[in-house]
């Protein structure tokens, strides 16, 4: 799925905890998933994680990633 870089870099470190960065992707089942395990706050890691990586990916000339 084509994203916007920032936005979804943005979502996924600040808001990762509740997987916000799944559901603006459109994987709709990984982000209820975070919500569902939240409290046990391995959702935010993995959110810094995802965050991190999608920084590293080349942006297109429209500055979107796909993940």
């Amino acid at each position: 799925r084509i994203v916007n870089k920032w936005t979804y870099v943005l979502l996924a470190i600040f808001l990762g905890f509740f997987g916000i960065q799944y559901f603006y992707a459109g994987r709709t089942g990984a982000g209820i998933a975070c919500v569902l395990f939240s409290w046990t706050g391995i959702p935010g890691l993995i959110g810094l994680f995802v965050g991190i990586a999608a920084m590293l990916k080349t942006p297109d000339a429209q500055g979107n990633i796909e993940v």
